[in-house]
Formats: structure tokens, sequence, C-alpha cells
């Protein structure tokens, strides 16, 4: 799984954790529906994000069950069934996530990452991408989205990468992504029936394709060192505070964009709200905070290991020296897939927190964490949840009490 938009636990309503999982099983799913199993690990977080923006635009004229179906019993969901995104939004969120894949996967290639600088296997990673980028221009067709402009995109990275050098703007080297996703979120608002909403989503989803760019390339950076991979920050020699104003100024760009497309209702535009007005916020503070993550609740299982990781416990003297972070094995996408398909198969993925990333070896936040169990938000009362409410911020009702600043005067400028 790959992608900016993760969100804590903390800051979805009970209700938008449901939505948010319906739509990313509903973009499995549409992957596995149209391009068979293996497609299914280009399932990623943003995907989901073209099929919230269609289901928020459309009409419900038809009722609540047209945009949902309910999916049999699934290991990452624990075997059980659960009610997931069907329709036009979760394939549309598939045909792209795909193409973006298969463009992933040749950027892999063209480094030689891992077991992918060997021929044979970096042949057989070519015929994969190609045989993506098939499926999702002819699933992309079908819905009358050209996926030509995103393939287009992707070919021009690199050779604007080529000539990339110190004193290089940023937003020269984002331009293909800007323009890739720009696409995908506009064409959003032909699928929905509301085409004067498509030149501010496409506004938003061109922000959104530098945002990711350069959250990418920030994570990266310390590990593109030491492999000596390329990276557009140090290419380029730009500052992080640099870097950092492209990304809140990027931020902020989405936000105006968002206030003016139409929903469908209010409560429609909730989840979309959420994830592109307050999310997007906390994946820059993440990204550039020290330890990497930035939920301040103390009941988080991953905050004490990523703020205090290796500090001395208060009860046992003397105190423990520090120790590097603990990584996983890196592997190439091969074994990668190998490993990410046992990791499915057996729960680890969503029951296990955290799990090593297959190909990075990172650690990563399960999918399933429950990581409010120590937010003491009885009877309205939020004082103790440190920023876990900052979502909707809604005067001591909760998250569980307001689906994202509606019905509520919480002073959202968003």
């Amino acid at each position: 799984m790959f992608g900016i938009i993760r969100p804590c636990r903390h800051r979805l309503s009970e209700s938008m954790r449901t939505e948010w999982m319906a739509h990313l099983c509903g973009l499995c799913l549409a992957l596995r529906g149209d391009h068979g199993q293996f497609a299914r690990i280009a399932t990623n977080y943003d995907g989901l994000v073209i099929s919230v923006l269609v289901e928020a635009q459309s009409s419900r004229a038809e009722g609540a069950n047209s945009w949902r179906r309910t999916a049999g019993p699934c290991p990452l969901r624990g075997m059980r069934s659960a009610s997931v995104a069907k329709g036009e939004g979760a394939r549309l969120a598939a045909s792209v996530s795909l193409v973006l894949a298969s463009a992933k996967m040749r950027d892999h290639v063209a480094d030689g990452d891992g077991a992918l600088g060997r021929r044979p296997v970096a042949a057989a990673a070519r015929r994969i991408a190609a045989k993506w980028d098939r499926a999702g221009a002819r699933t992309g067709s079908e819905l009358g989205f050209d996926t030509a402009v995103l393939v287009d995109a992707v070919e021009r990275q690199t050779g604007l990468e080529e000539l990339a050098g110190p004193g290089t703007p940023l937003v020269q080297i984002t331009e293909p992504t800007e323009t890739a996703t720009a696409a995908a979120f506009g064409y959003t608002a032909v699928l929905a029936g509301r085409p004067a909403n498509r030149a501010p989503l496409e506004e938003a989803g061109r922000l959104f394709g530098r945002l990711a760019h350069l959250l990418d390339a920030v994570e990266d950076l310390a590990e593109d060192a030491r492999t000596g991979a390329w990276n557009p920050v140090a290419a380029t020699q730009t500052p992080l505070a640099e870097v950092r104003r492209l990304c809140d100024d990027a931020v902020h760009g989405v936000r105006l964009a968002l206030r003016e497309v139409e929903f469908g209702s209010k409560a429609q535009g909730r989840l979309a709200h959420l994830l592109l007005a307050h999310e997007l916020q906390s994946a820059v503070d993440r990204a550039f905070s020290d330890g990497g993550h930035t939920c301040a609740n103390p009941g988080h299982r991953g905050a004490a290991e990523h703020q205090g990781a290796f500090g001395p416990p208060s009860y046992m003297p003397p105190p423990a020296p520090p120790q590097p972070p603990r990584w996983g094995r890196r592997r190439g996408l091969i074994a990668g897939c190998a490993v990410w398909s046992v990791m499915c198969c057996t729960c680890q993925v969503c029951c296990k927190d955290p799990y090593m990333d297959p190909w990075s070896g990172k650690p990563r936040e399960a999918w399933c964490s429950i990581c409010a169990d120590n937010c003491d938000c009885g009877g309205g009362d939020c004082s103790g949840c440190g920023d876990c409410c900052d979502a909707c911020n809604c005067c001591g009702k909760c998250c569980d009490g307001c689906d994202g600043c509606d019905g509520c005067d919480c002073g959202c400028d968003c």
C-alpha cells in the first residue's frame, strides 16, 4: 500500500472510518473484478480519493444502495463481510491506480531497485507494466476517460529528471504528476454529471499531484542519499524550508478549490472534505516531522515507537543505550509482492501493528489498528485527546459526535 493520505483513526469518526474502508475495499475489488487477482497489489490510499469524489458529487436519487454492495468475507477484514463502494467511481479509481502503478513499476526498473536490477526480472516487470497500461486504458475507455494523458505525463517525467539540476524549480519537475492527477480529479465531475465542478477539481488535483510528488521525495530523502537513487529535492538542492512552503501552499490551494465544488449534499461531501482539507495537512506534518508521526494521542501504539522509541523505561535503571530504528528487510518488486501476498493472507497487514513494508522494510501502521483505545472522550470532553479531534474541532462534541464540521459551529475555514 502506498499513498500520502493515511488517516489516523483518531481523526475519523465511526461513520467516516466505515465510509473510508468502503472505498478502499471497493477499489481493491474493482481491480480484482476488472483485471484479476494480481492487479489488487495496485490498491493504494490515494486512489480511493477518486472514488470518494465521484460519489460525493453524484445524485442519490436511486437510493443509498446505488453506491454500495455487500462483499464477501476477506482476510484483510478478519473474514468479515462488509458494505463496499461500487460503480463507476470505483472503476475509475481502479483504472487510474493501475496506470500509475505501472508507471511506478517502470520507475523502479529504471532505477534498478533490488531484484529489478537483474535483466530477467526487469523484463518481466516491464511486461507486467505494459499489461497494466493496456488494462487501465481499456477500463478507462469504457468510462469515457482517456488514460493516454496519464501515460504521456509519466513518459515526460524521465526527460525532465534528466535535465534537472541545482536551481531547477521543483514545480517544473512535478508538472507531469500534476497534469495526471488533475485529469483524474477533473473527470470525476464528468462521471458525476456536474461539469461545472471540473475546473476547480482539476486545480485541486494539480496541487494534490504536486504534494504527492514532493512528500514522497521528502520521505525518501535519507534512503535515496544512502542508495544513490535520484531525488528531486537533492538534485535541485532545494532547501527543506522551501519544500515545506510549497507543500503548505498546495494544501491551502486545495482547500480553496474545494470551496468551489458543488457536492450532492453536505453529508456526501464530508469524507472528501476530511481527506483533502484536513488529512493532506496531516500528511505534510508527518513528512516533515523528525519521527515521521504526528499523532499526539498517548494511547497510539506507534507514537511511542516513533517519538521516544528507545528511551529508558521509568522503572529500570540504568537507562538502555539508544539503538537505531528497526527496519525489516528490503526486497525487490517480485519478492516484495510474494511477501505481501503472504502477509495479506495471514492478516498481518491489517492486524499486526506495526508491520514491516514488504518492499522498503519500513514500519507501517496496520490498516485496522485501533489507536483510539486511550482516547477518553466520554461525555464530549476531548481535553485529554491531544490532537485526535483536530480534524473536526467541534467545540466539545468530539469525533463521533459530528462527521467533519457538519452540524456544529466549529469555525472550520476550509
